[in-house]
């Protein structure tokens, strides 16, 4: 037993007191909804969050020289303290699974049918004992250091002095040692993976395809996201059969990250390939910013290219391998080059051709795409000639231009669907809201913002660390649960966490954008002549029909 103990190192019940508080709080809905073993991973690493806070605190209090309770005292108040947190821990635990239900009926899922308890706490304890215990490795290496110190220097100065020694071993092990070997990895593996072509489709025969053997862009080095991009989506048949019109067939440019060194390099070579395809003959011109891994969203592409009976050219050039949240954090400029690059070199050249012949120009993302796409979209560099609008879908909160737009809301309009001035500018749409609405009409430029009220990519907050997000001080949107319970630190981790699992939220939902719910955007945005109502419903029927993520089926 004594082992055991001097292996655990010294335990405080107060402070594990307030790790079962935030675990308690921990339980409470969210943004999206959770399984018993991810709520059991949350609870044992908010629970060390606790625990830990706790021994900042009481560090801080003896670092003051401040007094402590009698025994007799400080035992009646850790007494009472987890009487109430008991208590409060019960109430939640009680409520938990019908919360968890409601969110998931708002979303369309099935109910959960029942709680998962021993699930949950064994889950929590393996990560609380996991967390535990690189606290106190740390904490071991902290007095080692400390002990040297003692040898060269008076006790506070050591104390200090240690504690950056640790601090900024920690940040180069983990920064320089690990992160970026996992970085590298990371980008070798997916380069690697993207590299091998044995079940890749052929190259298109179509000299006009992008990757063809007319093509300046060598198939082989597009990667699999720009391939599929390439060869999917409706044709000028497909369109014709949907519009009853004579179609063309859209043109898809797109550069992968293998297809130049250099962001500029890759820009320029797709500004070739859309010359080469008369790209800057057509209606219109979409300059698209893909997610992490290259992705393009068919869902996107597929009914604005129905909307434009095809006379309609996209470009857009891969910039990582990795998954949009991983690139996020760890190739954050890489982005933001790319989408300039591309936006600089197809701007300028389509700043040069004649006003009444050249295709009408917008800037296009989804999420990461988004991010680096608003970027890109410098209004002061297009004062003197802008582009003709923007759409972008599920912009991540770290985005300038979108905070900035967010906070000029209208009084009273909702943090999730806000009101910009007269809607001439900037509008909103969401699964329950389709951008049609304003006091004006639209002007000369159109911009539109695609975000679900339940998407954490896009509403996560950094500052929830200490003080509750704009969105939980407004009564709940549709899908979103009337039961939320603003914690410090807790509700940043539930968030944080949300985000790992908005992806795979059913359409409509969290980080799940679909076809459906483009369409409308697409519309304001780019004004497709002539189109109608009708043509509306029947193009989001049409989705239906072919499939959740596009609408480039066949209908002939």
């Amino acid at each position: 037993m004594n082992l055991v103990a001097r292996a655990i190192g010294p335990f405080s019940i107060p402070c594990f007191l307030i790790g079962v508080l935030f675990f308690a709080a921990s339980l409470t809905p969210s943004l999206i909804p959770r399984n018993p073993e991810v709520q059991g991973i949350l609870g044992g690493l908010v629970t060390a969050l606790g625990y830990l806070l706790g021994q900042f605190i009481a560090l801080v209090w003896r670092a003051l020289d401040m007094p402590g309770l009698p025994k007799r005292l400080a035992r009646g108040v850790t007494l009472l303290a987890a009487v109430l947190i008991v208590v409060f821990f019960l109430w939640v635990l009680s409520s938990s699974l019908t919360w968890q239900n409601d969110l998931r009926d708002k979303m369309g899922m099935a109910p959960a049918d029942a709680l998962n308890l021993v699930r949950i706490l064994a889950f929590a304890a393996l990560t609380f004992a996991l967390v535990f215990a690189i606290g106190r490795i740390v904490a071991s290496f902290f007095r080692l250091v400390r002990a040297r110190l003692y040898r060269v220097m008076p006790p506070r100065r050591a104390n200090v002095v240690g504690l950056i020694v640790v601090a900024f071993v920690l940040v180069v092990v983990t920064r320089d040692g690990i992160l970026d070997r996992v970085i590298a990895g990371l980008d070798i593996s997916y380069e690697t993976a993207q590299a091998l072509f044995e079940d890749a489709p052929p190259a298109p025969t179509d000299a006009w395809k992008t990757g063809s053997d007319a093509s300046l862009i060598e198939w082989s080095e597009i990667g699999s996201p720009g391939r599929d991009f390439i060869t999917s989506g409706p044709d000028a048949d497909a369109i014709s059969a949907f519009t009853g019109r004579p179609a063309l067939d859209p043109i898809r440019v797109y550069v992968g990250r293998a297809n130049g060194e250099t962001p500029l390099e890759r820009a320029e070579l797709a500004l070739a390939e859309l010359k080469r395809q008369g790209a800057f003959e057509r209606s219109v011109l979409i300059i698209a910013s893909p997610t992490g891994t290259g992705w393009m969203d068919p869902g996107s592409h597929d009914p604005v290219e129905y909307m434009h009976n095809g006379d309609i050219a996209t470009v857009a050039a891969q910039y990582s391998y990795l998954q949009s949240p991983l690139a996020l954090v760890l190739e954050t400029n890489t982005g933001l080059e790319q989408a300039t690059a591309l936006q600089d070199v197809v701007h300028g050249y389509w700043k040069t051709l004649p006003k009444n012949s050249r295709p009408r120009i917008y800037a296009h993302g989804l999420s990461l795409g988004a991010w680096s796409s608003m970027h890109a979209t410098n209004l002061f560099r297009l004062l003197d000639d802008p582009i003709d609008g923007a759409f972008w879908a599920g912009p991540p909160f770290p985005s300038n231009f979108w905070n900035y737009v967010q906070n000029q809301r209208a009084t009273g309009s909702p943090w999730v669907l806000p009101k910009i001035g007269d809607g001439s500018l900037i509008r909103y749409a969401s699964h329950t809201a389709d951008a049609s609405e304003a006091v004006a009409g639209w002007g000369e430029m159109r911009i539109v913002f695609l975000q679900y009220s339940s998407d954490p990519v896009v509403f996560y907050d950094p500052a929830s660390l200490w003080r509750a997000p704009p969105w939980m001080r407004d009564p709940p949107a549709e899908d979103m649960s009337e039961h939320f319970i603003f914690m410090p630190v807790v509700s940043q981790f539930q968030l944080a966490l949300d985000m790992a699992l908005s992806f795979g939220s059913p359409p409509g939902h969290g980080h799940a954008y679909y076809a459906q719910d483009y369409i409308a955007p697409w519309i304001q945005v780019t004004n497709p002549e002539g189109w109608t109502d009708s043509d509306t419903r029947r193009l989001k029927a049409h989705c239906d029909l072919g499939f959740q993520s596009g609408c480039s089926n066949d209908l002939r």
